[in-house]
């Protein structure tokens, strides 16, 4: 048996249905009555010719009671006017019954319908307005912005809560600076940069940092993403970005952090749509704010991307998003360092050796790191310990990087001596060649999409590879087939 429904919608529908009861059974009843009426000259002639019994007289209403017993509606003349008082000329032949106070009947016939319908058409329009400005729906306030504002007197992220990107830290320190002592580079005639832009790949942290940033200063930080300016209907996008850059002036001084910007911030004339279209508008908007401000108004606008070569040349010009940090995947020290920032609260094994893993996690991101240190978290749970082990880690690097384990995989005996031979081809090629990296696992058991895997890994981290070391490369991938 279903639940009771209490959602306003099932009131507002209980209350139609009964209104609508009531109408129709209210019209079914005039229509009922409206069937024996007589006209004015068919009841004077039914008077005369004595076939009336008694008439009740209300204003310009009367029902005529005839011999049968049968009640007819009839309009009449009012009896107080004096230029046709019938009802003293018919008196002898009928009894006529005067009411004067015929104020309830009008109210009951007339006001009462008319003030149902008025209170019904009210309460849709309450209900559709409280159902348009809750939830998801918000129809009525398309040109509100969306930014979700986290407030700067107890902050929750700091620069301490953020690894692997020294230089991206001191860079926006200055921008801490300016939010906590803006007077100190007024004095000096300094002007300090209206926009920030973050660029990197995806789980660099360009949201964290951002949000580090806010919370180092002690400021309000508004986040909204580049997709939620634009909608369907035009000026919409535009109505949003002026009313955020509102909030935040009231809020200064405060950090606007807009994620995944070239959504809104494309280059404009790239064949996406005709020159008018929202996405340009909402950009025109963006960057006639950004002009406007002055130095006094103490608001910072971060922005993120991982597409910087699509936007367009006027966002990123002097003045607007004049400073770029680039934030790329951390080398060893860092993943080192991210490492322990997520570790922080959790508890480990003695064993656990933070610097073996970062040497084992080449070009992880920050949240890559993240994600491992919560998979390991999860498969101790799962073996009911207490604590996190060594095994958990490397087990959770492989299911990063290759993914879980399918032991329920149904493999032949001959199929898996094929798959050692293959295996074993590559980890013996790879470690007879000189310029080849060293092989740090070798495993049969089928993760993700391959039947084995053989994992090798550099000494150190590479930026650059020369023509040995990708010979020794392809030399190593095709090793399994000559083994074969």
């Amino acid at each position: 048996m279903s639940r009771f429904p209490r959602s306003s919608l099932f009131y507002f529908a209980l209350v139609v249905v009964l209104g609508l009861v009531f109408w129709f059974t209210y019209q079914s009843i005039q229509g009922n009555q409206n069937s024996n009426e007589w006209s004015y000259s068919a009841l004077l002639s039914n008077i005369n010719d004595g076939s009336v019994k008694t008439v009740e007289v209300k204003g310009t209403d009367a029902v005529a009671t005839d011999n049968n017993g049968t009640k007819h509606n009839v309009t009449v003349p009012d009896c107080s006017s004096s230029s046709n008082d019938w009802c003293t000329q018919y008196a002898s032949k009928t009894v006529i019954k005067l009411d004067n106070n015929n104020s309830g009947t009008y109210l009951l016939s007339v006001l009462l319908p008319n003030i149902i319908l008025v209170v019904l058409i009210a309460a849709f329009m309450w209900w559709v307005l409280r159902q348009t400005q809750s939830g998801n729906n918000q129809a009525i306030s398309f040109g509100r912005s969306r930014a979700r504002m986290i407030a700067g007197d107890k902050p929750a992220i700091t620069f301490a809560d953020v690894a692997g990107v020294d230089e991206a830290k001191q860079e926006l320190s200055e921008i801490v600076e300016f939010l906590k002592y803006p007077e100190k580079f007024v004095a000096l005639g300094a002007r300090i940069p209206k926009g920030v832009l973050l660029v990197g790949p995806p789980g660099t942290g360009k949201t964290l940092l951002s949000k580090a940033v806010a919370g180092e200063a002690g400021v309000p930080f508004f986040s909204i993403s580049g997709s939620e300016f634009v909608e369907m209907f035009v000026g919409v996008g535009a109505s949003r970005v002026r009313d955020l850059f509102d909030q935040a002036k009231k809020n200064s001084p405060c950090i606007v952090f807009v994620d995944e910007i070239d959504a809104v911030g494309r280059q404009r004339g790239a064949g996406l749509g005709g020159g008018h279209d929202e996405r340009e508008q909402t950009l025109n908007q963006l960057l006639v704010e950004m002009d406007g401000f002055d130095t006094n108004t103490h608001v910072i606008v971060i922005a993120a991307t991982n597409r910087p070569d699509v936007l367009d040349p006027a966002l990123l010009r002097p003045g607007r998003f004049d400073r770029h940090v680039t934030l790329d995947r951390p080398d060893i020290k860092g993943r080192r360092a991210i490492l322990d920032v997520h570790a922080r609260n959790k508890p480990l094994d003695s064993t656990v050796d933070l610097d073996v893993l970062g040497r084992q996690t080449p070009g992880f991101s920050g949240a890559d790191l993240a994600n491992l240190i919560n998979e390991a978290a999860i498969l101790a749970a799962r073996a009911n310990k207490k604590v996190i082990g060594m095994d958990e880690l490397e087990e959770a690097i492989a299911r990063v990087i290759a993914g879980p384990e399918r032991k329920s995989r149904r493999i032949s005996d001959h199929e898996k001596e094929v798959i050692a031979y293959h295996e074993t081809g590559h980890a013996l090629v790879m470690k007879a060649l000189p310029h080849a990296d060293p092989v740090h696992k070798v495993s049969i058991i089928s993760r993700g999409m391959a039947l084995g895997w053989t994992l090798s890994l550099p000494a150190e981290d590479k930026y650059l590879i020369s023509k040995d070391e990708l010979m020794d490369q392809i030399a190593g991938i095709m090793g399994g087939r000559v083994a074969e």
